[in-house]
């Protein structure tokens, strides 16, 4: 691993910290682009492994950050991406609640606030189809994240049983 490859860590997921309204999920286009396409860091398959081992583990959403630093530079990059990824993100949010605070009862505020709700969602779902891009597009996959969506959307269902469900499903289909 090369300096110049941990400052470009540093870069990518500086950058994208501060592009991440919504939580960590809105980003995930922006990680792809960056770390699949741009950098050639990971294979999509691999981006997307990554993605759902994130999901599935206790914790918070940066653990994906973390995960990809961690195989484009080992535990070096994994510290240095989920830094970057923290730091910004932190500092802006420490500064933007002052302001926040101050302009509470103003029309901009309220402006702002239904601005930013629609564009989290659509950071989200963009998310949603770049991770859904990346897998096999056998029918048993499209069986089982369209019931994982409609289970999650529709029932207070645990998304860790519903993740077990679909790996067991897709084991039961000979390893689908």
């Amino acid at each position: 691993m090369s300096a110049q490859t941990l400052w470009q860590i540093c870069a990518v997921f500086g950058a994208a910290s501060l592009l991440s309204f919504g939580g960590g999920n809105a980003i995930v286009p922006q990680l792809q682009l960056q770390t699949v396409v741009e950098h050639q860091w990971l294979t999509a398959v691999q981006f997307a492994d990554s993605f759902a081992i994130a999901q599935v583990a206790p914790g918070p959403s940066v653990l994906l950050v973390t995960l990809l630093g961690y195989h484009v530079a080992g535990f070096a990059g994994a510290l240095l991406a989920t830094v970057a990824m923290i730091l910004p993100a932190a500092i802006l949010v420490a500064i933007m609640s002052r302001v926040w605070t101050i302009g509470e009862h103003s029309h901009w505020h309220v402006a702002v606030e239904r601005g930013l709700a629609p564009v989290a969602i659509g950071l989200i779902a963009a998310s949603g189809i770049v991770i859904a891009g990346t897998v096999d597009h056998r029918p048993i996959q499209w069986v089982i994240s369209t019931a994982a969506t409609l289970l999650l959307s529709l029932t207070k269902l645990n998304p860790v049983l519903v993740v077990a469900g679909g790996g067991l499903l897709a084991m039961a289909w000979g390893g689908a």
